[in-house]
């Protein structure tokens, strides 16, 4: 026999693989979305389909961007001799919205050889002096610090690292701002 709400359970199921949303949360925003208001459901479509196709990596410092350059990147007015490193694209979002850093950017994914060598590449390129980890406070982290600073010995930069007060192992889209802001102002030497 059929399911007799094939479609709306296949909402469902796609709305519980984002991030924080359970069986109860995809239910309710299905309904919603089925009977209470379809044409912002429609829009709502509309904008993911569209952020899709049309949002890439900035070729430089890999946040998101529309264009090949991200708005950052392309700011001549950002201070250049300090590059800020983030573990994904979304935290640049979060210390952007709050205006927290003015420097540039440089998104560090993966570790692989690739990374360090368009790392290196921005480095000589914008002539930085004061590279910035905002990573997660981790064990992990830390040993991705000292990777890093080890393979950018030969460079005649500051290494500094966002303040404790960020607890170790929370994601930096979870930390209140005014410890964010702090974490960045009382940055510490690496």
């Amino acid at each position: 026999m059929a399911k007799a709400l094939e479609k709306f359970d296949k909402l469902v199921e796609a709305l519980e693989q984002l991030p924080t949303i359970g069986k109860k949360s995809a239910t309710r925003l299905a309904y919603h979305m089925v009977t209470k208001d379809s044409f912002n459901a429609l829009r709502l479509s509309h904008a993911i389909e569209d952020a899709i196709s049309s949002i890439k990596r900035c070729c430089e410092c890999g946040a998101m961007s529309e264009d090949e350059l991200c708005f950052i990147c392309c700011d001549e007015r950002r201070d250049q001799s300090v590059l800020c490193i983030v573990e994904s694209a979304k935290d640049i979002l979060l210390l952007e919205e709050n205006a927290l850093f003015d420097g540039k950017y440089f998104v560090l994914e993966s570790m692989d050889e690739m990374s360090i060598v368009n790392l290196t590449k921005k480095i000589s390129q914008d002539d930085v002096k004061e590279i910035v980890f905002a990573l997660t406070p981790s064990i992990q982290n830390d040993a991705v610090i000292l990777y890093i600073e080890d393979k950018l010995k030969e460079f005649n930069i500051i290494f500094t690292k966002i303040a404790q007060g960020v607890p170790t192992g929370v994601s930096l889209e979870n930390i209140d701002i005014l410890s964010l802001s702090r974490a960045l102002e009382d940055r510490v030497k690496v």
